[in-house]
């Protein structure tokens, strides 16, 4: 991709653009490094040092022990092994899933509620949050796991994962503590992130969303005793997943995570965040001008209460009576790249996230997803403001 296309790409919640440099010296480490891991000659020692390496890389950034952190092939893969876990329990009970989950939880739990678990929705209010108060309420004695994202991939919406885990804590005294998941991957390198002295019992990412090679990723499990592991295989990761490790990834994304992650340590990014605070709220107001436009929810157009709610990395927007399918491909012929929603799901017409924030049918249909990422200049968002009211104009 060329620096045009990384300027006027503006997709980043779907993928981030390499960062090359970073890739290119792992790669080179990986030559290095070649062995398997599990080896225990010489060659594969090298490849598990380097392995470790990263693992504790990784953990520092995250603020926890380097034993919490397994390496897997993505963030599906790091949401699916501590749900499907739950089908070693000998019982069967509730999962509390939030309504603005991704698909790679709403679909599992599409299935597993076929063998006979109760699958409960949580719905968000009308911002799109889940509040603490709303998991709470749907917790039940029977409730053995609840998942909710960090932060929701088409709209923006920051749930404090945090407070929810207190919460359930405390809901859960003197009774069985249901585990705790959250899903970080549009969290990771967008806003502040650190697992230290959390409640949380596990958690999701993914390195191509800052960076990284696709095909990694990393599920925080705090305590691994705790887990028994639905498929097996040959043991690796501390028995929590199997398979030989991808040494390539794991040190390549501990290098991401240590360059994009806000951290107190991280300056750059810090200030990269707050930049794009005005940024995203400039373009805010500019599309408020558009009479066509609606911003998703309204509440964003509140610039202090969209800083504290709201990953100023991805916004929702609709446009009356353009499809957002046309404009998508009508930015497309002008050179800018936006989509409609979750990559993962954008051949459905359905749009599950809006629908559970009671989102009217005409601007489900006619909404669209900008996401910013380290690349993304003011100037190119204003070039991308301008191609928007053209098309706006073109379809009077």
């Amino acid at each position: 991709m060329n620096e045009i296309d990384h300027t006027h790409y503006f997709d980043w919640a779907a993928t981030a653009p390499f960062d090359t440099e970073i890739l290119r010296d792992c790669l080179e480490t990986s030559f290095e490094a070649w062995g398997n891991p599990s080896s225990i000659y010489k060659a594969g020692t090298n490849a598990k040092a380097t392995l470790n390496n990263a693992r504790d890389l990784c953990a520092k950034v995250l603020g926890v022990d380097s034993k919490t952190i397994f390496f897997t092939s993505g963030g599906t893969e790091s949401d699916h092994i501590p749900l499907l876990a739950m089908m070693n329990r000998p019982e069967k009970g509730t999962i509390l899933l939030s309504s603005i989950e991704h698909p790679a939880l709403r679909e599992q739990c599409n299935v597993l509620s076929h063998l006979g678990y109760n699958i409960v929705k949580i719905n968000p209010d009308s911002n799109g949050i889940i509040t603490p108060e709303a998991v709470t309420n749907a917790m039940t004695d029977d409730t053995l796991y609840i998942t909710v994202m960090a932060v929701n991939n088409e709209t923006g919406a920051i749930n404090d994962v945090q407070a929810i885990a207190k919460a359930i804590k405390e809901k859960s005294q003197r009774k069985r503590k249901p585990k705790f998941h959250v899903d970080f991957v549009q969290a990771l390198g967008k806003i502040p992130v650190t697992l230290k002295n959390s409640d949380i019992d596990s958690a999701a990412f993914s390195a191509h969303k800052i960076g990284g090679p696709r095909g990694i990723g990393i599920l925080y499990i705090a305590n691994s005793q705790s887990i028994e592991p639905f498929l097996k295989g040959g043991g690796q990761e501390q028995n929590v997943r199997s398979g030989t490790e991808n040494v390539f990834g794991a040190t390549a994304f501990s290098k991401c995570m240590e360059k994009y992650a806000i951290t107190n340590d991280n300056a750059v990014s810090t200030k990269r965040f707050e930049m794009q605070k005005n940024y995203t709220a400039d373009f805010i107001e500019k599309l408020s001008t558009i009479s066509k436009c609606h911003i998703i929810p309204e509440s964003r157009k509140d610039k202090t209460f969209s800083d504290q709610h709201f990953s100023p990395w991805v916004l929702q927007a609709a446009f009356d009576k353009i499809p957002g399918q046309v404009m998508v491909r009508a930015l497309d012929a002008k050179g800018f790249y936006i989509s409609t929603g979750s990559a993962c799901s954008s051949k459905k017409n359905s749009r599950p996230i809006l629908e559970a924030m009671n989102v009217p049918p005409n601007q489900r249909e006619t909404a669209v997803r900008f996401s910013f990422g380290s690349l993304t200049t003011k100037e190119a968002m204003d070039d991308l403001f301008n191609a928007v009211k053209d098309i706006c104009e073109t379809f009077k």
